[in-house]
């Protein structure tokens, strides 16, 4: 399903506070399974430049337009700490 259609459906939701977040969750998952190829972060960055994305004003399509920013951010490699040796 589109970043479109699921931003409609959740435009719809009287839900709020954890609830929104939760069906907003829910959406995001069916977006980034339903994508033919991987959900990486070009496939987010444009589903966030469609007009529904620009302007969302109920609160499960504000957090679904929220998952799809954290989404864009490309994912960076940690690091690992060196442990120093004991010196004998």
């Amino acid at each position: 399903m589109t970043a479109t259609r699921i931003l409609n459906g959740l435009e719809r939701s009287t839900a709020t506070g954890p609830e929104a977040d939760q069906v907003a969750r829910l959406g995001f998952l069916e977006w980034a399974f339903g994508l033919e190829g991987e959900a990486t972060p070009a496939e987010a960055r444009a589903a966030l430049e469609s007009p529904e994305a620009q302007r969302p004003a109920s609160a499960a399509a504000c957090a679904f337009v929220t998952f799809l920013h954290q989404a864009s951010q490309p994912m960076t490699r940690g690091f690992r700490r060196r442990r120093r040796r004991a010196v004998h």
